[in-house]
């Protein structure tokens, strides 16, 4: 039988007091995500950067269990795009996600398999709550400090990145001449 429990999250580190699995995916793994790719290809020559990170605690992958942890996503760009979460839908589409935004500033860009399309801004003390069947990915914007949000959402949810992996978002969140721009993805197709 489990026992209530606790966890902290000192910032300006967030890293969690707790945390039973810490993943961590660099550049190499958001292959074919970036629009830029001859920038994306120069820069893992160079170096294969940490560009987020996930603190899970641990919970039994059955309905009635909430999965939840903290995600980091760090300061940076391929070309004129930013920092990004490789982004999922879930296994179980008609599974909902919270999200607390603790610091730095960024975007949520979703999308339904239907074709509807969000994309919310993140700023701390804000909660988004994405819906069942709403894809969606972490965009840090924020150029010295990390996206830093808490997750909740239920444990058997799973994750399905393998649906973005094909052609990406619908919409993507870009450096442009005005500032950050959100703008329709050229390499989606319906």
């Amino acid at each position: 039988m489990d026992i209530p429990f606790t966890f902290t999250v000192p910032l300006p580190t967030a890293v969690p007091t707790r945390a039973d699995k810490h993943l961590e995916r660099r550049l190499s793994a958001l292959k074919g995500q970036f629009l830029d790719t001859e920038r994306y290809q120069a820069m893992l020559a160079e170096e294969d950067r940490l560009v987020y990170e996930v603190y899970e605690i641990h919970r039994p992958e059955v309905p009635g269990e909430l999965l939840l942890g903290i995600s980091v996503v760090h300061p940076g760009q391929v070309g004129q795009e930013f920092f990004m979460t490789k982004g999922h839908f879930h296994t179980v589409l008609d599974t909902a996600e919270i999200y607390y935004v603790l610091k730095g500033e960024g975007f949520m860009v979703m999308e339904t398999p239907e074709g509807a399309c969000s994309v919310e801004a993140l700023t701390p003390g804000k909660v988004l709550y994405v819906p069942p069947r709403w894809g969606h990915r972490s965009v840090c914007t924020a150029r010295q400090d990390d996206l830093v949000t808490l997750f909740i959402y239920p444990a058997n949810a799973g994750h399905d990145y393998g649906t973005i992996e094909q052609q990406g978002f619908r919409k993507l969140v870009i450096e442009g001449a005005a500032g950050i721009e959100v703008i329709d993805n050229p390499r989606w197709k319906q």
